[in-house]
């Protein structure tokens, strides 16, 4: 069953990990699991403390080239009457610096425990979303 925009928006913000889609200039895909959270209709999300031997990411690097994203989160069960997936579909902006980055810093030490001793470093990515959609088998 399709779900309406506001049950999409509510399932994803309660899921712990998303799949971020990106493209570079040429179309070529990439895909990542990312920690989010759900500010009205934008996904925040960061580059933190688990290594990486850059923060210059390929993710960071496409979003520059070019915005359009798609980031999914879904819910498997063996019982397959409790399966469901959301998507949400929209333009991309890496935050070095500023107000809207420590604002998305904040929201996720509030959803992450472990964000709270380690708080994100890197850039922080806003994700504007434009539509949301979804399906549940009930």
């Amino acid at each position: 069953m399709k779900l309406s925009p506001l049950a999409a928006r509510e399932r994803f913000s309660a899921a712990p990990v998303a799949r971020l889609a990106t493209a570079d200039a040429e179309g070529v895909p990439h895909a990542v699991p990312v920690t989010f959270v759900v500010h009205d209709d934008v996904v925040y999300f960061a580059v933190d403390h688990k290594p990486k031997s850059t923060w210059n990411l390929r993710r960071l690097r496409n979003i520059r080239e070019n915005p359009a994203v798609t980031v999914l989160v879904d819910h498997y069960d063996d019982e397959w009457s409790r399966l469901w997936w959301v998507r949400a579909d929209g333009q991309a902006e890496v935050l070095e610096e500023g107000q809207e980055r420590l604002h998305a810093v904040e929201l996720l030490c509030g959803k992450y425990d472990q964000y709270k001793e380690f708080p994100p470093q890197g850039p922080a990515v806003a994700v504007r979303v434009r539509r949301w959609s979804g399906w549940a088998f009930t």
